[in-house]
């Protein structure tokens, strides 16, 4: 007798829990420009097939993303009156598109991303070629005359060779009416044959009062208070998803105190240091592990950045303090290593440096 399986909910990858999924958004915050600019490229004569919407992560490619092809879908005809005096891409909230998308699909929108992985019990560390194969079914099922159908890569940078060589293909022979929005958080490291045969649209970091719009528009309590927005949207790197995720356990203070402890590097206060190692590596506190190493990373890239427009040769000491540092995180989490040795690692590292 065959054995009974209970259905199992498979999560979404960068799925943060508690908050809807990009596909489930129906408000956009900020990038009234890309919106606009993606609007007028649909109703304009001519629409390029394929387009790359860069931006950091959780900037709200995705989100815009999927409110685009939303609007296609609802809107199939480019020259319509309903799309000729659309002011933006939003849809009416009361159309079945919204329903179909937020509940998990629609048969003209195909949403590739990593899968997750049964057997181990968590999400594939890149976009298989299988996922992206994927796209000769979709676009080969017969369509009525008049509908697009469209693909979400999200994100192309989780593309492994095979993968990213199966896409270059298909976008060097497009189907009729389809059009492919490929999502990436650094643009420049996509094949250069991929970037040229896509129109690429770059969404701007949010500002502190945007980073608050969305916070609200989420219901995130409590808020940041007044004095903490300025350095929360400059933590986060204008990214909503940061600033969620800095809100969310201590990450305001490490990323303060990370700060304070970088400025003073020469002087190391350390019973500050291990006050904020405690911090970061109390236990079943991961959102704080998380957010140390987001608010490393920013460190590292913002003194690289000031060092080499400096031209002092210190800068090739902050690529390999951020090469170390990400080394020692990489394998805390790989060998389940004392998460505490590495904060402490990386101040010493900073004081000799």
């Amino acid at each position: 007798m065959a054995r009974r399986t209970e259905p199992v909910d498979i999560p979404e990858v960068d799925a943060l829990p508690g908050y809807p999924l990009p596909n489930e958004q129906t408000r956009l915050v900020g990038h009234k420009a890309t919106e606009r600019a993606l609007l007028d490229a649909y109703r304009s004569q001519r629409i390029h097939h394929a387009w790359i919407l860069g931006g950091a992560k959780g900037i709200g490619k995705a989100t815009l993303a999927f409110r685009f092809a939303k609007f296609i879908v609802a809107n199939p005809d480019r020259f319509g009156p309903q799309v000729a005096a659309a002011a933006d891409l939003s849809v009416p909230g009361d159309h079945p598109v919204l329903r179909q998308v937020a509940a998990g699909g629609h048969p003209n929108i195909l949403h590739l991303r990593r899968p997750w992985d049964e057997k181990s019990k968590r999400f594939k560390t890149d976009l298989p070629v299988d996922e992206v194969r994927r796209t000769v079914s979709f676009f080969g099922t017969t369509a009525s005359a008049k509908a697009w159908r469209i693909c979400i890569v999200d994100a192309a940078d989780d593309m492994n060779a095979s993968s990213a060589n199966a896409l270059l293909k298909i976008l060097e022979e497009p189907p009729e009416r389809c059009l492919f929005l490929v999502l990436s958080h650094a643009p420049g490291r996509l094949l250069p044959t991929i970037r040229s045969r896509c129109r690429r649209l770059g969404l701007d970091a949010l500002t502190p009062s945007e980073i608050l719009e969305g916070l609200q528009l989420l219901g995130v309590d409590p808020l940041p208070a007044a004095n903490d927005l300025d350095e929360l949207a400059a933590t986060a790197d204008g990214s909503l998803r940061a600033a969620i995720s800095l809100l969310s356990g201590d990450g305001l203070a490490i990323a303060k105190g990370v700060r304070r402890l970088a400025d003073n590097a020469s002087q190391l206060d350390l019973s500050a240091v291990h006050a904020l190692a405690d911090l970061v590596a109390a236990r079943g506190q991961t959102d704080n592990w998380l957010n140390f190493q987001h608010v490393l990373e920013r460190l590292c890239h913002e003194r690289m950045s000031r060092d080499v427009k400096a031209g002092v040769r210190s800068a090739y000491r902050q690529v390999e303090l951020w090469e170390n540092a990400s080394r020692a995180i990489r394998d805390a989490e790989a060998l389940n290593l004392d998460r505490k040795q590495v904060v402490l690692d990386f101040f010493f590292a900073l004081r000799a440096a």
